[in-house]
């Protein structure tokens, strides 16, 4: 497909950067420098950063609705935290159906960089992963990123050359990512993918300097269950097995020999799920269990869980794709943190990795109709499939210099409204004035304007 873009000529990082003219900024940019003296007038507090996952497959199904939610909520979060670098990761970029829904993309893309919303933000980098004819590398992430206008000295690595550059105006990058030197991507190795079939899911991985702090930012996809009825067999999971497997191989590449270990922070759709069997055992503690097997295979292919007592009544039924609960509110109620015991698939990883406390209810899998916002659907098992993880010394770069308890935030955007199946999670935190300074991560050779 062709992109509608102006393309820009000099000074364009590749023949394939593509440079984007809002209408109509010249005359708003006196009132918007005024406006924003007084908004972001803090490099006392350091360097506002934003960080949002979001899995956006369902947005391309119905864009009307859902895509109008969607936008507002997010530019809702950027007004309140007004942070100086945005970082959005997206996982199933164009949803289910990629052919049919590219123009949808590209209409949401335009609609992030030209919006009112976001004509502050005047450098912005955009990695589309649209390559859907290519079954051994297409992934379908997106990697947007933002940076306000006051904010100086902001650098984009070079894995090829491996140096650092000045990021100026406005580029989308699709298409063949493979050839973009200024991100790594890479999908799963055939062999780890279940059953060996080939599915859209891999990360990318960009690296920054920003007030003079080099870090990594890794958009990621892991693997789904495939099956309720196979999750529940065994105490973890197959499926968080081949999970752990994935995560620890991107760790490994990230943290490798080839370039100089930055902080990092990696961020999407992990797939982590509630165990399920620990989960069924409790919520059914008290019910007994009917089984139902296909005729021809005698394959289980439906468990019933009925309460003992009280006209057994249906509390759970099983099968390969429902979940279906009597009562979601023991998901939601106090954020779900009743089941955050059961949420395990993170803990192998506590000593590579850390977390900010989880203080909102499971991610996934949420109802997509527009009229239903805080409803889940009963597919899957709600869990907390999106997440921030941190390096441990990115976990120090963002608690460093930090007086004031509330200033790292962790939460997830629009809470009452449709958002599509996921909802997306952020971590806001402020980059401390001199974070970075002792190890002088950039010394003056590795610039290249």
């Amino acid at each position: 497909h062709t992109h509608t873009h102006t393309q820009c000529g000099q000074g364009s990082s590749s023949p394939r950067s593509l440079c984007l003219t809002a209408p109509s900024t010249h005359n708003k940019l006196g009132a918007a420098h005024s406006r924003q003296t007084m908004a972001v007038k803090t490099p006392a507090l350091g360097t506002g950063v934003l960080l949002i996952t979001a899995n956006v497959g369902s947005l391309f199904e119905d864009p009307e609705n859902l895509q109008k939610n969607w936008l507002r909520e997010f530019y809702q979060t950027v007004h309140i935290h007004k942070p100086h670098f945005i970082a959005l990761h997206c996982q199933e970029v164009g949803g289910k159906n990629y052919e049919a829904s590219m123009s949808h993309v590209d209409k949401f893309v335009k609609e992030l960089l030209s919006s009112d919303e976001m004509i502050e933000y005047n450098r912005a980098r955009v990695y589309l992963d649209e390559n859907y004819k290519s079954q051994e590398h297409f992934t379908a992430l997106g990697n947007l990123y933002f940076l306000h206008e006051s904010l100086k000295n902001t650098y984009q690595f070079d894995f090829k050359a491996k140096k650092y550059k000045k990021v100026t105006g406005k580029e989308i990058y699709s298409e063949t990512l493979e050839s973009t030197p200024m991100l790594e991507k890479e999908k799963f190795p055939q062999h780890y993918f279940p059953e060996c079939k080939w599915s859209r899911k891999g990360f990318i991985r960009t690296r920054w300097s920003v007030t003079d702090c080099a870090f990594d930012l890794v958009n990621i996809h892991l693997f789904h269950d495939a099956s309720n009825l196979i999750a529940w067999e065994t105490s973890p999971s197959v499926y968080s097995g081949t999970r752990q497997k994935a995560l620890t191989y991107v760790l490994d590449r990230i943290t490798d020999q080839r370039y100089e270990k930055v902080p990092h922070f990696l961020f999407g759709d992990f797939n982590f799920r509630l165990d399920s069997k620990g989960v069924i055992e409790t919520l059914c503690a008290s019910a007994t269990m009917q089984t139902i097997r296909a005729a021809d295979t005698n394959q289980i292919n439906k468990l019933i869980f009925c309460e003992s007592m009280n006209d057994r009544k249906v509390m759970l039924q099983l099968e390969k794709k429902l979940f279906d609960y009597f009562n979601q509110d023991v998901f939601r109620q106090n954020n779900g943190v009743e089941l955050l015991e059961f949420d395990r698939e993170f803990s192998v990883f506590k000593d590579k990795l850390s977390e900010q406390e989880i203080a909102f209810p499971p991610s996934y899998p949420y109802s997509e109709d527009s009229n239903q916002g805080k409803q889940y659907m009963n597919t899957r098992c709600p869990s907390w499939c999106d997440r921030i993880l941190l390096s441990h010394l990115a976990w120090d770069l963002i608690h460093k210099g930090e007086n004031d308890e509330k200033s790292v935030i962790y939460d997830n955007i629009g809470p009452n409204v449709c958002m599509g199946d996921h909802k997306p999670v952020f971590l806001f935190f402020r980059i401390a004035a001199g974070a970075g300074k002792p190890n002088r991560n950039m010394p003056n050779c590795c610039v290249v304007q």
